[in-house]
């Protein structure tokens, strides 16, 4: 069953979410050649503790860790270890915060880049496209839609522009849980017609999980970093979302962050 919010529950997640997203560009800003990924980790914890909440990943069994951090071909669940960050890198920076009982979750990769410098053009060309499909497939998420637009809209412009989309990992409802239902592919798994209805005051976490090479995938040594099997780098933009009578709100809003790369 997907969780329907009350208009308290959406206030929490709202004020919840903008403090994830504030936490979430502090971070962002550091992320640059030399920084290791264990500093960006132990800031944003420090950051979440200050404004009130509390890792959500750190809710996880076993997960001892506030953030998931990727490197070039990582896609999810990266442990922040003592990697430095070199220029040209991709970096995919995931988080969630629970505040006030409720969790919001969001994700952006960049590019590394020194200033005055670009990013390889594939991976310029490879980011913007999992931005902008970020943002339709938000819209997609209205009353009376179902799931499978959401995944219709990300498999459809992701396989267009060469890319594909990863079909083993999944966005989710979130909420008093991190991870509640509905499940929502990056792909359509069966007929738009067979998947959830979405219903004003439901909460989703939007990703859009894809590779630029196959989208088979291995679990590295670590027991937790799922990379691409073929080596090629990934992406990872997610927003956390509330369906309205009207038009989606998003409650992790990354405006502030869209022009880093």
């Amino acid at each position: 069953m997907i969780p329907i919010k009350t208009e308290r529950e959406i206030e929490l997640m709202k004020e919840g979410g903008q403090k994830l997203a504030f936490v979430f560009a502090e971070v962002v800003k550091k992320i640059k050649p030399g920084v290791s990924l264990r500093q960006l980790d132990s800031l944003a914890e420090e950051l979440i503790i200050k404004q009130g909440g509390f890792p959500s990943f750190k809710t996880v069994r076993g997960y001892h860790w506030a953030t998931c951090i990727n490197i070039n071909e990582g896609v999810v669940h990266g442990i922040p270890n003592d990697y430095q960050i070199k220029e040209g890198d991709l970096v995919s920076l995931d988080m969630g915060m629970l505040y006030k009982g409720f969790h919001t979750d969001m994700a952006w990769t960049l590019c590394v880049r020194m200033q005055n410098s670009k990013c390889k053009s594939q991976n310029e060309k490879f980011l913007k496209v999992g931005e902008r499909v970020l943002k339709m497939a938000i819209k997609a998420a209205r009353p009376g839609n179902q799931v499978g637009h959401i995944s219709a809209v990300i498999e459809k412009v992701i396989r267009k522009a060469g890319f594909s989309p990863v079909e083993d990992l999944t966005g989710h409802g979130v909420g008093k849980k991190l991870h509640e239902e509905p499940q929502i592919p990056c792909f359509l798994a069966r007929p738009i017609a067979q998947t959830p209805v979405l219903q004003p005051g439901m909460t989703l976490a939007i990703e859009v999980i894809y590779t630029l090479g196959k989208p088979d995938l291995i679990l590295a040594n670590d027991g937790w970093t799922i990379e691409t099997a073929d080596g090629k780098p990934a992406g990872l933009f997610e927003n956390t979302v509330l369906v309205t009578k009207r038009k989606p709100v998003i409650l992790t809003n990354l405006e502030m962050i869209l022009n880093i790369c």
